[in-house]
């Protein structure tokens, strides 16, 4: 493992091979799905550092909504929100159960959660969000810049929609049509995001294809890397450090 230094020299590197392998991820089985299992281990490492990590810049009650993958409730987010309310940020779950990946349902759903923690708190709204909840995050600040300060996103896929995760097949064997989705995506791009957006990725991510984690479309976009898996990002150190980071440079 690197040290913090060489961490942070490795993770401003340019990423430049990009393009999303076209066969996706292969289903999270076997050897697979225990390499994923394993990454929440960090879950030690990050009780290791939290001494260090509650040091980190404090809020001002600012408020924070976080927003989970495919599959997950607000019970996956429940470590990063207790350590963002130690930092004396408000923090929100999205409070909308289970993920369930009905994408063209939930960005209004999230977009309309982001503009009412805005008007309740009467400042704009920190979006984080793990996986798809990150993708819901980009697309409710693309819909509502007035309302969001900025985005943090970690292991979320920007380009092809599900197509280039291990969530793939499930969502063809329901009906979708992946390719549809894909030019979609591409679609709302043409409407830039314009808040500051961290995207936070990880090359030994076996649910989304690292590749399909970079932006390369839209104008205020730092991507940042972290060593761990799909599933160890919800519970790594430097997710968090960067995190608190971002939220701070960002008070809005």
């Amino acid at each position: 493992m690197p040290t913090m230094n060489a961490l942070h020299e490795i993770l401003r590197t340019p990423v430049d091979d990009t393009t999303p392998d076209p066969t996706g991820q292969p289903p999270l089985v076997g050897r697979r799905l225990v390499r994923e299992i394993l990454g929440v281990g960090q879950l030690a490492r990050l009780l290791t550092h939290a001494p260090g990590l509650l040091r980190l810049p404090h809020g001002d009650n600012a408020p924070v909504l976080v927003i989970p993958g495919f599959g997950a409730g607000d019970g996956s987010t429940a470590v990063i929100r207790r350590f963002l309310r130690a930092l004396r940020y408000n923090v929100s779950g999205w409070g909308l159960g289970r993920n369930r990946g009905n994408v063209s349902e939930l960005i209004p759903a999230v977009t309309a959660l982001a503009a009412q923690i805005a008007a309740e708190s009467g400042r704009k709204t920190h979006l984080v969000g793990w996986s798809l909840g990150g993708y819901l995050a980009r697309e409710a600040a693309r819909e509502r810049p007035d309302v969001v300060a900025n985005v943090i996103t970690y292991g979320s896929p920007v380009v092809g929609g599900p197509k280039y995760t291990a969530t793939a097949e499930a969502y063809r064997r329901a009906g979708y049509d992946l390719d549809a989705i894909e030019a979609s995506v591409r679609d709302r791009e043409r409407t830039p995001i314009r808040v500051p957006v961290t995207a936070i990725f990880t090359r030994r991510d076996l649910v989304v294809d690292w590749r399909a984690c970079i932006d390369r479309v839209n104008p205020d976009v730092e991507h940042l890397e972290v060593f761990t898996t799909h599933l160890g990002l919800g519970f790594c150190p430097e997710v968090y450090r960067i995190v608190a980071g971002r939220l701070a440079d960002h008070p809005g």
